[in-house]
């Protein structure tokens, strides 16, 4: 029996992964494959830590494949898509993706995808554009955009002296150090 991992991400509290998950769920058992569940609730951009720890899992091959209900849920760019699952491709480890119902370990998935991440790509630029048009306009009609709430942080003076000397000593205390006995 093949052992894969389910991946579902949700960007924020609000939502929910109940929807992915019971797909894939169903998925995985009406395939026979066994399955561990990696839930991401509330990432960013740049914070994926279950993804990340994933990853790693697969890199070392602990899976057949890793399963997602869509393309979306597993990156958030075209470019990080095609990174990962080109990687994922390499080393022999499948990925699939229930709702664009594509397994990348064939063929036609290998064009399949290419064609999505093209059209994923595109429909991002458009959304970016239209967004940027709207802003435009608005400030064209005399809007005054205000930006981010004051938060706590702006109310104080930050360090800004000692920047180099404080992140230098992060690092020192980072690294491991050697130490020789008397006998060496």
């Amino acid at each position: 029996m093949k052992h894969i991992a389910i991946y579902v991400r949700v960007s924020t509290k609000e939502q929910t992964v109940e929807n992915q998950t019971v797909r894939l769920v169903d998925f995985a058992k009406n395939n026979g494959y066994t399955f561990d569940l990696y839930e991401e609730t509330e990432s960013t951009r740049k914070t994926r830590p279950v993804k990340q720890s994933l990853m790693s899992k697969l890199r070392n091959h602990e899976y057949y494949a890793v399963a997602v209900y869509k393309l979306d849920r597993w990156a958030r760019s075209s470019r990080e898509l095609i990174l990962d699952t080109q990687e994922l491709i390499d080393k022999g480890i499948g990925f699939i993706s229930i709702s664009d119902n594509l397994d990348f370990t064939t063929a036609s998935g290998k064009l399949q995808f290419a064609i999505l991440a093209a059209f994923s790509e595109f429909e991002r630029e458009l959304i970016r554009e239209r967004t940027v048009n709207s802003l435009q306009r608005k400030k064209a009609e005399g809007y005054i955009f205000s930006g981010r709430p004051r938060g706590a942080k702006d109310l104080k003076k930050r360090k800004t002296e000692g920047y180099f000397l404080r992140e230098a000593r992060k690092r020192e205390m980072a690294q491991p150090k050697l130490v020789l006995s008397p006998n060496n």
